[in-house]
């Protein structure tokens, strides 16, 4: 494992976002959703897929708050360009997403 520098860890911008959008994504190669995230008005609505399918299902991830980095460049996944990265802990095929514990402002930044 490498140590990060705290110069490191500070370039990686991790916001709170509330999910406002989860359609099926089929063209992934693994089981996946699309996601729209809101992250408030400085960051704004950003799109992204995940690997949710085993622990999630679309109605259970309307709404909720998650933890996501959004400032990595675009990525090109199947027909789709993810704009940013919802964190969770990953089991195998299972990921538990990371969330606030309580209500958060949209775009709130994680330190």
């Amino acid at each position: 494992m490498n140590n990060l520098s705290w110069s490191d860890f500070e370039k990686v911008e991790m916001r709170v976002g509330t999910v406002i959008a989860v359609v099926d994504f089929p063209e992934a190669r693994n089981p996946s959703f699309k996601l729209t995230i809101d992250f408030g008005k400085k960051i704004g609505i950003r799109k992204t897929s995940a690997q949710l399918t085993e622990l999630y299902k679309k109605e259970d991830l309307l709404n909720i708050q998650v933890v996501a980095v959004v400032n990595f460049p675009k990525k090109q996944i199947a027909n789709f360009m993810s704009e940013c990265l919802v964190l969770g802990a990953v089991n195998g095929k299972e990921v538990n997403l990371l969330q606030p514990s309580f209500k958060t402002k949209n775009g709130l930044q994680i330190l």
